[in-house]
């Protein structure tokens, strides 16, 4: 994660100084309603709180949800979009009351408010997502020492050969067929690499939980962060003589932009983000970010369970409706699968408070989320990278993140122990992070489904963790060199907390067998 502004990062990318941030999360949809009366309310409906976002999670049914509908409005809700392929409706009230009164509601299995600052706190644009630029000696070098079947800038690029995604291009690219999309801040698919992959039919900008098309909409505006155009590149930038290479560079790529001005990802942003992509032939979806303003949401909780189940909801219905959804680890260096962590950064929108949280209670989505592939990073000399999250049984496979140059110097002719990819207003930068692994991940799946086109999001998955590269646990882990411990990974070869099933395998992918 990076710093945006003033604010606790929320997309999981590192800027050059490597910020440290945050983690992902998990919780199964269940409890039932109380069963109370449907009725309208009889009573005056107060509508002088601040205006919030809620999300409102519904049993039963397009019946239900006709009924839940009712209430809400007699609740002083509006509707603001009924998702009712998954039972959840995007509602805005000023009733302070508005959440305990609906979860009262015949039909009502959860309800939360998305955030505890009101909507109109969407004035900030000064974000722009940092980065470290690549300079002319550099791009000028790189280009000077490319092959003929390398872009200008690939010789920078230490991450294709350390997945062997140099070796799967001289076999395939990917297929056209095939769409990515990149859940996030927004995609530049101006971007000379990005412009002939860029699948505009299956980009919306979802800030809102309602999609817009407008097009264009997907874009970041001037200000804002450049981080998912960055991730795009990553996935699927173009194969054309110039610029960067993505890991699949023969397929399409889609912006759905779920990040706020200010650079929060709401709830109700999210759930639009994944059941657009679910929609409109998606086949692999990219989350490189957790769901704001609670870096682990709690159970215990009955606004942040409704949070987390809603987006469990959607996720699940994407992967019913075919879509692998990969999603970042976390940048804080904390162990997932451990007893206890200390959350001081919730919630990230009004006053943060200190708690200390239980991971398997406590969650940060969607990375953790049932079916979600949640990826380490790794840096330039193959070791976990020194801010990412890890944790036994929670990290599910690995992948080049970058890291600090002076923790791990990537072989010549790189230079820099970061990710090189695509900018905004057609530049390039390097950014390090889980943000910056989990598009790797994506890549291999879009080759994957290229190679295996009838493969469901179960099988696809399955020869991703049986295809990826063992590593085994590295310890003692002293990254910094500084003598102490940094970290303490656990698990035999196959799977551990740092790398999960190992790292993800590219050349593999487009082996037919």
């Amino acid at each position: 994660m990076a710093h945006l502004g003033s604010r606790r990062g929320r997309v999981l990318a590192l800027p050059a100084g490597l910020a440290l941030t945050a983690s992902l999360g998990f919780l199964p949809t269940g409890a039932s309603a109380a069963v109370v009366s449907d009725a309208p309310a009889t009573t005056a409906v107060s509508t002088d709180g601040p205006k919030l976002s809620y999300v409102v999670n519904v049993d039963g049914g397009r019946g239900t949800a006709a009924s839940v509908k009712k209430a809400i409005a007699a609740a002083g809700g509006t509707v603001v979009m009924s998702y009712d392929q998954i039972g959840v409706i995007v509602v805005h009230s000023q009733n302070p009351e508005f959440a305990k009164t609906i979860r009262k509601a015949r039909g009502v299995v959860s309800a939360g408010s998305t955030r505890t600052a009101p909507l109109s706190v969407q004035t900030d644009t000064s974000v722009g997502e940092g980065g470290q630029a690549l300079t002319a000696s550099e791009a000028t070098s790189a280009a000077a020492r490319a092959t003929d079947d390398q872009d200008a800038l690939e010789p920078l690029q230490w991450d294709l050969p350390a997945i062997k995604a140099d070796q799967a291009h001289r076999k395939t690219l990917g297929s056209r067929n095939v769409t990515v999309g990149v859940i996030d801040t927004g995609v530049d698919d101006t971007h000379p690499d990005l412009a002939p992959n860029f699948d505009a039919k299956a980009s919306a900008n979802c800030v809102t939980g309602k999609p817009d098309i407008t097009p264009g909409s997907w874009r970041p505006n001037p200000g804002e962060s450049d981080h998912g155009t960055h991730v795009a590149g990553t996935i699927a930038a173009a194969k054309n003589g110039t610029g960067i290479t993505g890991v699949a560079p023969g397929v399409k790529v889609s912006g759905i932009k779920v990040s706020t001005p200010d650079g929060f990802f709401y709830t109700e942003a999210v759930v639009c983000g994944f059941v657009w992509a679910a929609e409109h032939g998606v086949e692999i979806t990219n989350n490189s970010y957790y769901t704001d303003p609670w870096l682990f949401a709690c159970k215990n909780d009955a606004d942040q369970k409704a949070l987390i189940e809603a987006v469990t909801r959607a996720t699940r219905y994407a992967e019913r409706k075919g879509t692998v959804n990969v999603a970042a680890a976390g940048n804080s260096d904390m162990d997932l699968a451990s007893d206890e962590l200390t959350d001081a950064t919730s919630p990230n929108d009004t006053t943060p408070v200190t708690r200390v949280i239980d991971p398997k209670e406590c969650l940060d989505y969607p990375a953790m989320l049932p079916g979600v592939v949640t990826v380490s990073a790794t840096g330039a000399k193959d070791l976990k990278a020194s801010y990412s999250n890890y944790g036994d049984g929670v990290i599910d496979i690995a992948a080049p993140g970058g890291d600090r140059t002076e923790y791990q110097t990537p072989d010549a002719p790189a230079v820099n122990g970061r990710i090189l990819s695509t900018t905004v207003n057609g530049g390039f930068n390097y950014k390090a992070g889980t943000s910056m692994a989990a598009p790797h991940a994506a890549g291999v799946l879009a080759l994957l489904k290229s190679t295996h086109p009838k493969a469901s999001p179960a099988a696809l998955k399955a020869m991703l963790y049986a295809q990826a590269d063992d590593r085994a646990c590295t310890n003692p882990y002293d990254i910094d060199g500084d003598g102490a411990v940094d970290a303490v990974c656990e698990g035999g070869k196959s799977k551990n907390g740092f790398y999960g099933a190992g790292l993800v395998d590219a050349l593999d992918a487009v082996k037919r067998r």
